[in-house]
């Protein structure tokens, strides 16, 4: 009909077309700013952090913790870093071998198919928004459940891990700004004066 309104974005109406909506999202980005908060309950603790997230292709990514300055995880491509003032010690581990808690974050560099990463897909449809949970290929011994909320424009917002041990892992994201223009310098990483790089082992 002429001069109809166009329909708001709604939810996705299945599992598989809510995971190709996130993929699609982030495979058509070059780079990407976001805030960040990242929290953690398990084992009598609970750490709540928060900062600024850059991404960029391929396979780059920066944390910045604007809650203790001058940490950071730094991933160049090749290698992940992880440092904050005060350690005695940089730690430093290939790319090919990073399979910890921050891994499933590799969603937001649009390398990787939610469908085949997780099994047992289920969708949850709210309001302006959807989640998907199921459990990580390789980590079952680890993680019962992650559950991704996204928008209907297949922007996340939220990323829980749930572990066997009953801990929590949190990550929200904010003010998201696609295809930001982000230095190539800063997915680089270099050690402070006199602090040792220690090559940490791969997660079991």
């Amino acid at each position: 009909m002429i001069g109809a309104q166009q329909p708001a974005p709604s939810a996705p109406d299945s599992t598989v077309r809510a995971a190709h909506l996130i993929d699609d999202h982030y495979n058509h980005l070059q780079s990407l700013r976001s805030a960040f908060t990242e929290s953690y309950e398990g084992l009598g603790m609970h750490r709540s952090e928060s900062g600024t997230m850059l991404l960029r292709k391929p396979g780059r990514m920066r944390w910045e913790y604007s809650s203790t300055p001058g940490k950071v995880f730094v991933l160049d491509g090749k290698f992940a870093w992880f440092y904050a003032p005060g350690d005695s010690q940089v730690q430093r581990i290939a790319a090919s071998q990073l399979d910890d808690l921050r891994s499933p974050l590799r969603f937001l560099l649009g390398h990787t198919k939610i469908e085949s990463e997780l099994q047992g897909l289920t969708l949850v449809q709210n309001s302006g928004s959807f989640t998907l949970s199921g459990v990580p290929r390789g980590q079952q011994k680890r993680v019962t459940k992650l559950t991704i909320t996204a928008t209907t424009t297949g922007s996340i917002t939220g990323i829980l891990i749930e572990e066997a041990d009953g801990a929590l892992t949190r990550f929200t994201f904010s003010s998201e700004e696609p295809n930001a223009q982000i230095p190539e310098s800063l997915f680089h990483f270099t050690p402070p004066a006199g602090v040792p790089v220690v090559d940490a082992l791969p997660p079991v």
